[in-house]
């Protein structure tokens, strides 16, 4: 389990290959792609998946039975990067050639510099028909962000602060590869340089994920935040075998980092669009709808804070989490998470059947929390949701840790979640199976 998600993770240099690579994992188990713009015939007992964009995914399975509640889990494929600009060389006095980027979600700076980069991302290009994308990839050693030295900035270890303009530009070349850098994505595209109209490119870190400790304890990657979370929820909903009446549910977004505002982000209608035609192929009304609506529950799934050895006090003195000791919870006061006495009852019940441990996490009370998916998908499909995640260290570093064992326990909890089914009995009790 633990190598297939290192070997997820070396391969999702971008949100596009990510989403392709769990196209293809849902390819293989059988599932059926869907077309938005096309009709749906969708049959009870098949499983089916849809993409968005090329960088958001929505998979399910169809009840033999019509649905009496959805049981959703949401998680992200995006992660902090940089992405090139469309004009993207930079000449510096004649005799080094940058590229021009911009960053992308809140990354930590100083984490992508003077190691070796490359980029990846998708081109879109002219064919005789229209326009077709394409997945690229360079695949090797070729940008790196170099620091400026102590010798010429004797504060550099003071509390560096980095200009996004100037301290973060990667370099490309020398002057003898100038104007090379739109012929390299034509030939990686398969097309001529005038047929690129245009690409979205990131830069990613070459550095592999890696299993290391005494007895192999952590799993260190780019981009675990939320790659984790969007696989191990994948493989959790491939696994399960779901009871009849329930409608189980996988929804990983794209843009959460810059908030989620875009046609295939959480905040958009992408889910509740997919939910409502799988309804209408089972015939039911909009009060039907609702009523499944009001049964069903939602984990947003996105990784949480591990007490950080070096600062502890960072942590709240009594709700702090730590990796491999099982799923994180997070709750907030003020609603930032979408956990609350309802959400979190249910979640333990069923997590206690399948002896997974739960652990419970909140923001020091002097400390603000942010968003999450949970919070953003419920303004447009609003449901019982519980915020959970994996405890990891680094967050939006280039290189971030987390336990080994917390990926089977979420594989497990999923599993069980997709497995389980809720009731609303009343408004004040519920059924859980």
């Amino acid at each position: 389990m633990l190598n297939k998600v290192i070997e997820f993770l070396n391969a999702s240099h971008s949100v596009f290959h990510a989403v392709s690579a769990i196209c293809a994992y849902l390819d293989e188990q059988g599932y059926t792609r869907l077309q938005e713009a096309e009709k749906w015939n969708l049959q009870p007992g098949q499983k089916y998946y849809v993409t968005r964009n090329l960088s958001s995914v929505i998979a399910f399975t169809m009840p033999k039975n019509a649905p009496s509640c959805m049981l959703i889990t949401a998680s992200h494929c995006d992660s902090p990067v940089f992405k090139i600009k469309e004009n993207a060389e930079l000449d510096v006095k004649g005799t080094y050639v940058q590229l021009d980027t911009e960053r992308y979600g809140g990354a930590i700076l100083s984490t992508w510099l003077d190691r070796p980069l490359s980029f990846a991302g998708r081109v879109l290009v002219r064919t005789q028909s229209g326009v077709e994308q394409r997945l690229v990839d360079l695949n090797c050693d070729s940008l790196v962000i170099p620091n400026v030295a102590p010798h010429m900035k004797r504060d550099i270890n003071d509390g560096m602060k980095y200009n996004l303009q100037t301290d973060m530009v990667p370099l490309y070349s020398d002057s003898s590869s100038k104007g090379s850098f739109k012929a390299r994505v034509a030939e990686l595209a398969g097309c001529k340089e005038e047929e690129i109209l245009g690409h979205d490119l990131y830069l990613y870190s070459r550095m592999p994920a890696s299993v290391w400790g005494p007895k192999d304890e952590f799993l260190s990657s780019c981009r675990l935040d939320d790659l984790e979370c969007a696989y191990t929820t994948l493989l959790g909903f491939c696994e399960s075998a779901p009871q009849k009446d329930t409608l189980p549910v996988l929804a990983i977004f794209d843009n959460e980092e810059v908030g989620s505002t875009t046609k295939q982000g959480a905040d958009s209608t992408f889910l509740r669009d997919v939910l409502e035609r799988v309804s209408l192929a089972y015939g039911l009304d909009r009060e039907d709808f609702e009523r499944v609506r009001a049964n069903s529950f939602m984990l947003s799934c996105d990784n949480a804070h591990a007490m950080h050895p070096n600062h502890p006090e960072f942590s709240d003195s009594a709700n702090t989490v730590y990796m491999n000791r099982g799923i994180v919870v997070k709750e907030s006061a003020n609603q930032k998470y979408t956990s609350d006495a309802v959400s979190k009852a249910l979640f333990r019940r069923i997590m206690e059947g399948a002896r997974v441990p739960v652990q419970f996490y909140s923001n020091r009370s002097d400390i603000a929390g942010g968003g999450t998916l949970g919070n953003i998908s419920n303004r447009h499909f609003s449901l019982n949701t519980i915020d959970i995640g994996l405890a990891q260290l680094s967050m939006h570093s280039s290189y971030e840790t987390a336990g080994t064992k917390d990926v089977c326990y979420m594989v497990q909890g999923m599993k069980a979640f997709f497995e389980s089914s809720i009731t609303a009995l009343n408004d004040r009790e519920y059924a859980v199976k």
